[in-house]
């Protein structure tokens, strides 16, 4: 069979183990993130700005095949730390009633918690409410475009 025209198909064997863990500054804390192009694009993002990113139970499996695809490789690069153990400090990007984000202190340590597309966050975890105000008519933003965003913002104002 060719592969002319075509991408070859690789496959990797990894252990569980030998991926990165630990924790940096920022934590992206996903909280039942059930798409996983969602959370490998979140990963591949985290690694963009050196987040690191935590899953709560009921996410979408990180070493899937969508998420994998996503992630381009950044599940090699970014440490996954336990959910339990996600930094005091919590800044929830929420879709309504927050304070707009750039009002939003947002110095390290933090977790930026990022809730199910559908649910939200559960208001006991939510910690300090932020929305990503939007102009226009959509009423809010993919959960992968969000956490961008917001790490996005984090990074400018660290730069500044």
């Amino acid at each position: 069979m060719s592969t002319l025209g075509h991408a070859p198909r690789v496959a990797g064997v990894f252990r569980r183990s030998d991926l990165p863990v630990g924790t940096r500054d920022i934590v992206v804390g996903l909280w039942r993130v059930g798409d996983p192009g969602n959370v490998g694009t979140l990963l591949r993002t985290a690694d963009a700005f050196g987040a690191c990113l935590a899953l709560s139970p009921g996410c979408a499996d990180l070493l899937g095949p969508r998420a994998l695809r996503a992630s381009a490789g950044a599940i090699f690069r970014v440490p996954i730390l336990p959910w339990d153990e996600l930094p005091a400090r919590r800044v929830s990007l929420v879709a309504h009633d927050g304070r707009p984000l750039d009002e939003v202190a947002l110095e390290p340590p933090l977790a930026l918690l990022l809730g199910s597309e559908r649910e939200g966050l559960p208001e006991e975890l939510a910690g300090e409410r932020a929305t990503i105000p939007i102009p226009g008519e959509a009423e809010s933003l993919n959960v992968a475009a969000a956490g961008a965003i917001a790490l996005y913002e984090l990074s400018r104002r660290s730069a500044a």
